[in-house]
């Protein structure tokens, strides 16, 4: 990623940080004005998006720091390791909210719910929609990975708020006290779901796991007519730059500027089909012909 972009996810963090504090806030406050648990524990998840845009920035910091001697490829796995960060954070936050339902299992308190609070209600899920939709955007926009694992943090609120909002609308319609712990359940169970979600996606770019199918980088390289075979394709990304090693079969008549060019052409064409900040390490292997090597 480029520095200006790293400049501009931490813009956009700082001020998305600033929304979620104002959200967590208001939740909270009228959670526990009408002795919602629900409510208070979607305003803690809030909390809980807020911090993630702290170590967010925090990620960013360092993600942002160039090539070095030490880091030959740069520092922009920082941003993995902040995505797993949140991740950590949610798992808590959602083991924090079952604890505070089987509590409110045994010992129960009628929510107060008002129109007021409906209506705090509906104003922060539309916060959430809103910021939710510009962070996703932004982060594909500017290739930045902390930006669309915190978006899927906050999408997690747009559902959770929903579940709220239904649990407290069937409390005024007079359903029984006990489906507000309950809706806490459902809070944690999104909650935990965004957990998983953020954990499985970063540490998967953590460990190398492979970026694209090998049987298509297969497919695209064996259409040069230069190319007698391809093994050992091998790839793995992070969401700024995907790299792709393998080991090229030609012709070994091939001199040294033809098989600089095919791998040239091999490369612009993998990029071309699946991701233009790919780079490609070729190993070329001579092809001996089958019946030659019989003699």
């Amino acid at each position: 990623m480029e520095k200006n972009n790293y400049k501009e996810v931490q813009k956009i963090l700082a001020i998305i940080l600033v929304a979620n504090l104002l959200v967590a806030g208001l939740k909270i406050l009228v959670g526990t004005i009408i002795k919602s648990t629900s409510m208070t524990a979607d305003g803690f998840h809030s909390v809980s998006d807020g911090a993630s845009n702290v170590i967010g920035l925090i990620g960013i910091h360092f993600a942002s720091k160039g090539r070095d001697k030490e880091h030959p490829y740069g520092h922009s796995k920082y941003e993995t390791l902040a995505g797993l960060f949140i991740s950590l954070m949610l798992f808590i936050a959602g083991g924090n909210v079952i604890l505070a339902a089987i509590e409110k299992f045994r010992n129960p308190v009628m929510p107060e719910v008002t129109t007021m609070s409906l209506l705090a209600l509906v104003f922060t899920l539309i916060v959430n929609i809103v910021v939710s939709n510009i962070e996703y955007r932004k982060g594909k926009e500017l290739n930045s990975q902390i930006l669309i694992s915190d978006s899927m943090h906050t999408r997690s609120d747009v559902y959770i708020s929903l579940g709220v909002l239904a649990t407290l609308i069937a409390i005024k319609l007079g359903l029984p006290i006990w489906i507000d712990p309950l809706a806490s359940l459902v809070v944690a169970a999104f909650i935990i779901q965004a957990a998983y979600e953020i954990f499985r996606n970063n540490s998967h770019i953590l460990l190398d796991g492979e970026a694209i199918d090998s049987e298509d980088i297969r497919e695209v390289v064996m259409s040069f007519e230069e190319v007698k075979d391809v093994h050992k394709i091998r790839s793995r990304s992070s969401i700024n730059i995907v790299n792709v090693d393998l080991h090229l079969v030609v012709d070994p008549e091939l001199d040294v500027e033809e098989s600089h060019k095919l791998t040239h052409d091999i490369e612009d064409a993998i990029r071309d089909k699946f991701d233009e900040n790919l780079q490609l390490i070729a190993h070329l292997e001579p092809h001996e012909d089958s019946t030659e090597s019989s003699e």
